[in-house]
């Protein structure tokens, strides 16, 4: 028999770009991140080498490369004797980093409404279109990955890439958390208000009108975040 795999259940790997040569370590290092950032990987989840050099058909070097830039950009951990986990975040981390990302998103977002042309408004319309279709289907998931694609729509023609590039990072490490998908539909759909407001100043132009539907939206968001459960391996109660 087998090993049972440590591994939650994954989606179907992708076929590598080239079926001849396989899965390139970059490709490798595409799919690792993605599978954290949608939340298949959860914070804590063990990632052992070997499975992964399994699942892609390679050495484990390729493996531990990729996780060894996922270290970089916080999303894994590594002990000695305890290998690689998924990071898990304390309470106080994930307040800090939200923090980090009211102030980013600001910053860009005072430029990004004075220089958004046309192309920049219809990528905002339609996410926040696909956003309330989660809504309306009550896809906690598919508002979760939507929300991050909306709120880059309006930062991105800030023309600040350094600064957005700062914001996704301080995203990504959030993301293994899935807050949208642990709050309940009622609080999805008033921070789906929220974006409504933000849109519609985004369209007009209105920079003190984004600015100040912004740091609403952002109230709200700290008061879900304090609000996810420290009970479920989703967060770190303490510092350790």
């Amino acid at each position: 028999m087998p090993p049972r795999s440590r591994l939650p259940r994954l989606p179907t790997v992708l076929p590598p770009r080239d079926p001849r040569r396989g899965y390139t370590q970059q490709e490798i290092l595409e799919h690792l991140r993605r599978l954290i950032l949608d939340g298949n990987l959860p914070p804590r989840t063990m990632l052992p080498l070997r499975e992964f050099s399994e699942r892609y058909a390679v050495s484990p070097i390729p493996v531990r490369e990729s996780l060894q830039t996922l270290i970089g950009e916080g999303l894994v951990e590594h002990r000695q004797h305890c290998g690689y986990t998924v990071t898990q975040l304390t309470v106080r981390e994930l307040r800090e980093l939200y923090l980090v990302r009211e102030q980013l998103e600001s910053t860009a977002l005072a430029a990004a409404v004075l220089r958004a042309g046309p192309d920049d408004h219809r990528l905002a319309a339609e996410s926040h279109a696909r956003l309330e279709a989660a809504v309306r289907e009550d896809d906690p998931a598919a508002y979760h990955r939507e929300s991050r694609i909306f709120h880059l729509a309006l930062t991105r023609p800030s023309g600040m890439a350094r600064l957005v590039h700062m914001l996704e990072y301080a995203w990504n490490i959030t993301e293994p958390v899935q807050p949208m998908v642990h709050v309940s539909a009622a609080e999805r759909a008033v921070l789906q208000d929220d974006h409504a407001r933000q849109l519609a100043a985004f369209l007009a132009g209105d920079a003190e009108g984004l600015l100040a539907a912004a740091e609403r939206h952002h109230t709200r968001l700290n008061g879900v975040v304090a609000g996810l459960p420290t009970d479920t391996g989703l967060l770190a109660a303490e510092d350790i």
